[in-house]
């Protein structure tokens, strides 16, 4: 029998992972519904046609479709050989799949909106915490399965809903104790530069290609610009445009200096002067502005988001953008939206690697106590309850059996506490507590157990 082993990109998560992953969770949706957003839940599986068609040719490739259901019975055996032919060559069919896993929270999302559009209160706030599948390469950071956290608004145009996400932003890293660039761009130059180069049909063809910057660098950028069809002018634009430096202002003049009097280009630059007056934080506004972010996804249209840890080579840890009308891909056009995400997994990864997470979230097991005998273990199983019943995580350990066994449990959990009651405690009405990290021990009033601080 071969040795069981688990799907690329994918893990298993130890109490410990878990409890630093559950700290992350917590702490954002503890700032998601301080700002007034309320949860989300929709399914693990989506119907193909929601999904396919809305994340731009590379983003569709990543979807993990589903086989249909019925595929052994024979006679359907010669239609499914002729529509495998058609999924090999690139094709969707039917036959084959018509369901998948979702790639993303978003376009759920607006599926829901679509769905229940006349029952919302608008604007219309929610997050979302929830796993999601993308058939990628696996390497550090990326993952086949990972969760995404998602704040989004919809109903609304107010440039005052970028503001607040940005808030978010702000707000939940600055908890986590992990200094992060937030960096700030918008679709609306992108289009006028594309405009610039020949077209706003060129808006798809430079906007997949820059995103790969950071990925590939410059000079293949341009070699992909190149094989997209655009002329040596055209590339020659866009490497000024990508060439863009300095402060928030400096590149700000660069850029209207580069487009002009470009309708398109203004209005974006206007957008993104108005997020950036509003201070974040009771400091400032911790937002950079960053040309080159292009966001890959085809439905943002307005400000794009990314967020990038300043102390770890990672890749973004979280992104997000304005996606006016993306409901009419559903059929309930003109319903402007506007959401953020998190990326829990690098999250994890970043804060592991910078030693962020506080030692209380790895806590467990506070308190262990010892069993020595039937009516000893039913005394301290009463104990135990009582110290359960304040809060205080417990166990009574499963057996009888020697001290040192019942000690190397305790140190093998990093259980800080143990309460020894044996026939002499049990007699005297006390028990010892020992404080394992110290080595100290005292004997105590068993009625005075509640009151020790086992939380200290």
């Amino acid at each position: 029998m071969s040795k069981p082993g688990l799907p690329q990109g994918t893990r298993d998560f130890s109490a410990a992972v878990v409890h630093k992953r559950n700290y992350i969770f917590q702490t954002i949706r503890s700032i998601f519904e301080r700002y007034g957003f309320q949860p989300l839940e929709t399914p693990a599986i989506e119907n193909l046609d929601t999904l396919m068609g809305k994340y731009g040719e590379e983003g569709d490739k990543l979807i993990f479709k589903i086989l249909n259901n019925g595929l052994d019975n024979p006679e359907k055996h010669q239609q499914a050989k002729a529509d495998f032919e058609k999924i090999l060559s690139g094709k969707n069919t039917k036959g084959i799949t018509e369901r998948a896993l979702r790639y993303d929270l978003t376009i759920p999302f607006a599926r829901y909106v679509a769905m229940n559009y006349g029952q919302l209160t608008l604007p219309f706030k929610r997050y979302q915490v929830q796993p999601v599948w993308r058939a990628d390469r696996p390497q550090k950071g990326r993952y086949r399965e990972f969760y995404q956290c998602d704040a989004d608004v919809v109903g609304s145009k107010s440039l005052l809903n970028e503001v607040e996400l940005a808030g978010i932003y702000a707000a939940v890293f600055e908890k986590l104790g992990v200094a992060v660039e937030i960096k700030i761009n918008s679709r609306k130059i992108l289009a006028a530069l594309a405009e610039l180069c020949g077209g706003a049909d060129k808006m798809v063809d430079i906007t997949v290609a820059i995103d790969k910057l950071d990925k590939i660098g410059l000079d293949k950028v341009k070699a992909e610009l190149a094989g997209r069809g655009l002329s040596d002018a055209q590339i020659t634009t866009i490497e000024q445009y990508l060439s863009i430096s300095g402060n928030n202002e400096e590149k700000i003049a660069a850029l209207k200096q580069l487009i002009g009097n470009n309708e398109t280009g203004l209005k974006g630059i206007e957008e993104i002067e108005y997020v950036l007056n509003y201070p974040l934080t009771t400091h400032h506004s911790p937002l950079t502005t960053d040309f080159t972010l292009a966001r890959g996804l085809n439905y943002y249209t307005g400000i794009i988001f990314e967020v990038k840890a300043k102390q770890v080579q990672m890749g973004s840890i979280g992104g997000g953008g304005r996606y006016d009308d993306l409901t009419g891909l559903f059929g309930v056009p003109n319903v402007p939206g506007v959401g953020i995400s998190f990326g829990v997994d690098r999250i994890y990864d970043v804060m592991e690697e910078l030693n962020c997470f506080p030692e209380e979230v790895q806590a467990g097991t506070r308190v262990l106590f010892f069993n020595l005998g039937e009516a000893e273990s039913k005394q301290a199983f009463g104990l135990m309850q009582q110290l359960r019943n304040k809060g205080i995580a417990c166990e009574l350990f499963h057996e009888n059996t020697k001290f040192d066994k019942q000690f190397k449990y305790a140190e093998k959990k990093n259980i800080p506490y143990v309460v020894i009651l044996g026939s002499e405690e049990l007699t005297n009405g006390t028990c010892l507590v020992k404080d394992l990290r110290k080595g100290e021990q005292q004997s105590l009033a068993q009625d005075k157990l509640e009151s020790f601080p086992f939380i200290a």
